[in-house]
């Protein structure tokens, strides 16, 4: 049994958390149950966001040895390698890069999370507390991008998770990322909820005026108050029109992704989020509906129960409704935007609003030719030498 997870919790919601319990991972065989006895107390309240981050160098510590409080962990490690190639035919793009592993904006929705599972972690409170950097990643990329056989791709940046997440202030991994594609004139596309990437508008402009940089913001509601269990340590949304805004205008192509839609939730709001988006300088659009994959689906229902009692029934239903009867269905055809007579409705709305808008649909094309692959990285001097003589 590993001892370096948090156990299962129950009782109310974390503040400052987005997932209500700590569900175990599938690929665990032991099946644990929270049980309080009395000897244990959650009087401390939970850090808000940036604060409290412990920095681990090795494996996460041992939930024993942390204090009541929820502490967020990061654990230092040396990636082996850092792009990864997507084969998925309705993801628009082939490349992407994740800084970190799990994320600590919390978004309950994050289809990321059952990643958590295979590092023997919960994909619940572990995924957005219990953290890795990948210290190495700018060293790894300049690696990958000047072998010989590299052809150069626009790189998503923050797709597992999100690159401008509040770690990102004092470790700047994706800061040093884009100081290499920068360097080497390599096109990137970024997505984030974060107003942190503000603070990378003196690479991403000039990047952004030879066609090298876009960014898109993600807005789930408008409402701060839904906002706030839903992707609790994300910027709010009145924040995030606002980095829209301060991107635009440094000349960085924006977009927004209204998404996830989530049946009487944040589905409403899906006309006042685009209105809002382009007054604010948005130029393309985009929404996915709402995806449960794996542990997300009762993590999911587990913060349904929790915040939206009252309505928690009558969103699962038209969740199946546009499944086909199902949770979910991981059809590459439909799992992006759903089936049925509801997921054609939110398909006109949309479409109509963006058109009435003047939204364009598809991200802006980036130009791949003027990447200049980086010096190889000279080998070591023992490497050079090989294996010596015995005699």
């Amino acid at each position: 049994m590993p001892s370096h997870r948090h156990p299962p919790t129950k009782g109310p919601p974390t503040k400052g958390r987005g997932a209500v319990t700590n569900l175990q991972g599938r690929f665990e065989r032991d099946q644990r149950e929270a049980f309080d006895d009395g000897w244990l107390t959650s009087e401390a309240e939970p850090l808000q966001a940036g604060e409290g981050c412990r920095h681990v160098d090795g494996p996460a510590q041992p939930a024993g040895a942390s204090s009541s409080k929820l502490i967020t962990q990061v654990t230092i490690e040396q990636a082996r390698s850092i792009l990864t190639r997507n084969a998925s035919p309705d993801i628009p793009f082939d490349v992407s890069l994740n800084p970190y592993r799990g994320c600590e904006h919390g978004c309950i929705y994050c289809f990321a999370r059952p990643t958590h599972a295979y590092l023997d972690l919960s994909p619940g409170l572990d995924f957005e507390s219990k953290l890795y950097a990948k210290a190495n990643a700018a060293q790894r990329l300049r690696e990958e991008i000047s072998r010989p056989s590299y052809q150069c791709q626009t790189i998503a940046l923050g797709v597992n998770t999100d690159a401008y997440q509040p770690i990102e202030r004092t470790q700047r991994i994706t800061r040093s990322v884009l100081e290499v594609l920068h360097e080497t004139d390599h096109p990137v596309a970024l997505i984030t909820k974060s107003s942190l990437i503000e603070r990378d508008v003196d690479l991403l402009a000039p990047m952004a005026a030879r066609r090298l940089a876009v960014a898109a913001v993600t807005i789930t509601t408008l409402d701060a108050d839904i906002a706030r269990t839903l992707e609790p340590r994300a910027a709010t949304p009145a924040r995030r029109l606002r980095t829209i805004g301060e991107l635009t205008d440094a000349g960085v192509p924006v977009g927004v992704s209204v998404a996830p839609l989530i049946p009487f939730i944040t589905e409403p709001d899906l006309e006042r989020i685009l209105e809002a988006a382009r007054e604010a300088g948005a130029v393309y659009a985009n929404y996915i509906v709402l995806r449960l994959p794996w542990e997300v689906r009762p993590l999911f229902q587990e913060w349904l129960q929790a915040h939206f009692p009252d309505r928690a029934e009558r969103v699962m239903n038209r969740v199946r409704e546009m499944r086909g009867g199902k949770d979910y269905d991981a059809d590459f055809a439909s799992r992006m935007r759903g089936t049925g007579i509801w997921a054609d409705l939110v398909r006109q709305r949309f479409y109509k609003t963006a058109d009435r808008l003047g939204f364009r649909y598809n991200r802006f094309e980036l130009d791949t030719s003027q990447f200049r692959p980086p010096p190889r990285p000279t080998r070591s001097r023992a490497a050079d030498v090989g294996q010596g003589s015995l005699f």
